[in-house]
Formats: C-alpha cells, sequence, structure tokens
C-alpha cells in the first residue's frame, strides 16, 4: 500500500521550489506595477481511514497545493490565487490579482506588515513528525481501536472509528525581502459509540489529536474512553429551572476563551461589534487569573516563530491579573484601530490559561468537583446562542448533575444562559487537568453560576 509520508528530504525539496517560485512570482508582480506583494503557497498530503463495525467505510489520500498572491499598488489591494503551479497559471494569477487592485478603492490600512517587524529568527520547533502509516496499518489501528470500544457491555452500536495522518510544508515571502519556511504534521485518532436500544439511546465518542504519532493514547485506552463516556449518558434526565455553579469540561472550557478571543480580535473591534470594545487595561477577570500566548513552545500544535504576515512571534500576557492586557491583532486590524501589530495575523498561536483559583489551589478534574460541591458539569454545548457584541450567552447542553464534589447522574435536554462578562468575571478556578489537543491549552473551568433552563 502506499505511504502518505512527505520524508526529511522531500520536504525541504518542496520548501526550496515553493520559495524559489514565490520569489519569481513576487519579482514578477513588483514588475507588472505593484508597489507590494506577499505570496503564502503550501502543499499538504494526508491519509484518512474510517472504519465502522469493522469495515472499511471509506480511504482517502489527499495532495492538495495552494498558492496565493496579494498585491499592492499603494493603498489599493488585489488578491488570486490557484492550485496549480505550472507557469501559466502563475502568470495568470499575477495577471488577475494585479487588475484587482486596478480596479479596487484605496484604503489607508492596506499593505504589508512593517518591515522592522519581520522574523529573523527560525527556531527548530520539533514540528516535523511524518507518520509511517499505511492504508493497511490505519485500517488495522482503527479496527482495534473500534473492537476495543464495542467489546464493553451496553455499547450497541458503533459510528465507527476514524485514523488521519497528515502533514504540510509552507512557505510565505513578501516584498520586504522575508522569506518564511515552516513543515508541521498533524495526526489525529477518533471513535464514536452508540449504548441503549429502544428503550433509549446515547451517544459519545472520543479523539485524540498530537504533532507526533508516538504522542497518541493507545488504541485501546482511546477506545475505552470513548465507550465509557457512551454508557456513562445513559439514563439521563432534565433539570428543572435552576441557578447554580457551573463545570466546563476541559474540551469545553477552551470554547469559553476562545469567545473571549473573538471579542479582542481586531475585525470585532474596528467594527465596534464587541462587548468588550475599549476594554485594554480594563479588569475582565478575577484578579487571581493569567492567561498567556507562547508562540514557540516546544512540538505546540499551535508554534510557530512568525504570523501569516512574517511578524515574529514571542511570549505575551493577553489577560495579567485578571486585566485584558492587550487585543489580538494583525497589521490590517492594527492600522485601523491606531495600533500595533500584536503578531497575530492568522490567529492567535499557543494560549495557556494557568491553573489556579483565589486561594492558589491548582486542583485536577476531581478537585474541582470537590470544590463546585453541587452543581452542573457540562460535558457537551449545542447551538450557536453566542452574542460576541452583546456578550449573551444561551446554548443547550448535557453533561452531568454533581453533589457533595461526586457525580450523582447524567443530565441532557437542558439550557445553559449568562452573560459573557459575568461568566468571565465569575470564574472560581481553572484546572489542572490540561486538555492539550488544541492550541488553546485550558483545564476546567468552574463558574460561580448560570442559569440552567429545563424542564
Amino acid at each position: 500500500m502506499s505511504e502518505v509520508v512527505i520524508n526529511q528530504d522531500t520536504s525541504y525539496q518542496e520548501l526550496d521550489r515553493l520559495a524559489e517560485l514565490a520569489e519569481d512570482v513576487i519579482r514578477r508582480a513588483r514588475a507588472a506595477g505593484a508597489s507590494q506583494a506577499e505570496v503564502s503557497a503550501s502543499i499538504n498530503t494526508g491519509l484518512s481511514v474510517n472504519v465502522r463495525l469493522g469495515e472499511v467505510e471509506t480511504v482517502e489520500h489527499t495532495r492538495d497545493r495552494g498558492f496565493g498572491l496579494t498585491v499592492y499598488f499603494g493603498q489599493r489591494k488585489g488578491s488570486a490565487s490557484t492550485a496549480d503551479l505550472h507557469p501559466d497559471s502563475l502568470q495568470a494569477t499575477i495577471d488577475q490579482a494585479c487588475a484587482i487592485a486596478r480596479y479596487t478603492e484605496a484604503d489607508p490600512a492596506a499593505g504589508l506588515a512593517d518591515a522592522a517587524r519581520m522574523a529573523t529568527e527560525f527556531p527548530d520547533l520539533d514540528l516535523w513528525h511524518p507518520w509511517d502509516i499505511d492504508t493497511t496499518g490505519a485500517i488495522e489501528l482503527g479496527r482495534e481501536i473500534e473492537d476495543t470500544g464495542r467489546a464493553h457491555a451496553g455499547i450497541s452500536n458503533s459510528d465507527g472509528a476514524g485514523v488521519q495522518a497528515g502533514q504540510g510544508v509552507s512557505v510565505y515571502a513578501n516584498s520586504h525581502g522575508f522569506f518564511g519556511r515552516e513543515r508541521g504534521t498533524s495526526h489525529s485518532l477518533s471513535l464514536a459509540l452508540i449504548a441503549g436500544g429502544e428503550e433509549g439511546m446515547q451517544r459519545d465518542y472520543w479523539y485524540d489529536s498530537a504533532r507526533a504519532a508516538a504522542d497518541f493514547m493507545s488504541a485501546r485506552a482511546l477506545g475505552n474512553k470513548a465507550a465509557e463516556r457512551t454508557l456513562a449518558r445513559m439514563g439521563a434526565r432534565s433539570l428543572s429551572t435552576r441557578q447554580c455553579p457551573v463545570l466546563f469540561a476541559p474540551e469545553l472550557a477552551r470554547g469559553l476563551i476562545g469567545h473571549l478571543l473573538g471579542a479582542v480580535s481586531g475585525g470585532s473591534l474596528y467594527r465596534r461589534a464587541s462587548f468588550l470594545l475599549d476594554h485594554v487595561g480594563k479588569s475582565v477577570m478575577p484578579p487571581w487569573l493569567n492567561i498567556m500566548e507562547r508562540p514557540q513552545l516546544w512540538r505546540g500544535l499551535g508554534s510557530g516563530s512568525f504570523d501569516a504576515e512574517g511578524v515574529a512571534t514571542g511570549d505575551s500576557a493577553l489577560i495579567e491579573g485578571g486585566v485584558l492586557a492587550r487585543y489580538v491583532l494583525g497589521s490590517y486590524s492594527a492600522r485601523k484601530l491606531g495600533l500595533e501589530s500584536t503578531g497575530n495575523a492568522g490567529g492567535i498561536h499557543n494560549l495557556i490559561i494557568e491553573p489556579g483559583s483565589a486561594d492558589g489551589t491548582r486542583d485536577d478534574f476531581d478537585g474541582m468537583l470537590r470544590r463546585m460541591g453541587t452543581g452542573l458539569l457540562v460535558t457537551e454545548v449545542m447551538g450557536q446562542g453566542v452574542s460576541i457584541i452583546t456578550g449573551d450567552y444561551s446554548r443547550g447542553a448535557a453533561g452531568f448533575w454533581v453533589e457533595n464534589g461526586q457525580i450523582a447522574y447524567p443530565v441532557e435536554e437542558i439550557t445553559i444562559a449568562a452573560n459573557l462578562r459575568e461568566m468571565f468575571s465569575g470564574i472560581v478556578a481553572t484546572g489542572a487537568d490540561v486538555d492539550r489537543r488544541s492550541h488553546i491549552l485550558s483545564g476546567s473551568i468552574l463558574l460561580e453560576r448560570m442559569t440552567v433552563a429545563g424542564e
């Protein structure tokens, strides 16, 4: 069976090729009259296998290429892209980008990031770990994961196991003379199971993701975890409407932080569509809480030495002592706001929510349950009822009712509601049970209270 691995030598050759094409395209764009130009180019390959009830459902090999060009004629901008790296296609891309720029209106905020902000150091962040697995091996691994989960008494069906291996190389270059090269891998395992029958059914899942396959939990551990989570949901009931403490499990807690990021990101701010407008330097969370961005973490899922505009990345506080220390900006949004880029064009990098509480304790998951005492543990949310403009939060939810620090019974068909402003200021504790399957590294988050609506 064919493998999907780009070996180390091949990856460097691909990077060299993309860099040469980027340099040539920028030169030709400048010759066509562009005052500035930038190129983003990438090649990604992958293998994805899905197995259900022991049978192969899908096998997909991918090899995707992308080449995007943006040109500036003064402060008029034009962009075009192609997946074809043939010279004729690249020339057509140049022509299209230049034609668009000539007919757009000038935007005072348009242009490359400042040349002085370009990255000059490119440390090895250990992001390149191709997974030497072929189709047969991926199918066998998927079956092992699923067989382990299905072996649990009470599991009645399966939505399947997935095995994905991926790697990619990319180049960002601009007419400042900046050339940034990146290599990265991303792999995942997953399993979704169904428990019960005609009297009631429940579905749940588990997954793992990593830069290196050696960092995965074992296939058996993943299968067991998915089965245990599914079976734990059996007998779920609703709740009467009440106000109570709410504990967000780690995999959901990072979603709360995602809402924070949405409210302090440039696009929301310069459109004046954020409930945290003009909040830099103001308290938005408890005074013991700190959130730090660390873009150059070793093997981090969000690591990189430069952002999508070539601006150098570096450690920086987002929340310091409960105070919003800065916004999250690329150069365009920074100019719109009269500020400077924070090195976040293309998004946030590794964001670390430091575990803690007012009494200085750093609790694991069981400790967070004990701290809550009686309340709601949320393990699933549904719907899109979150407004970054007003901060209003209302979503369907499922999870477990907790009494005296112990899980009592599963709950479903409820709605949790509050305002993000009060939710953030009402954080009681952040857990040490950090979920590392994301670039937002958060443990569970305990809120003082929310409204829970049910029966």
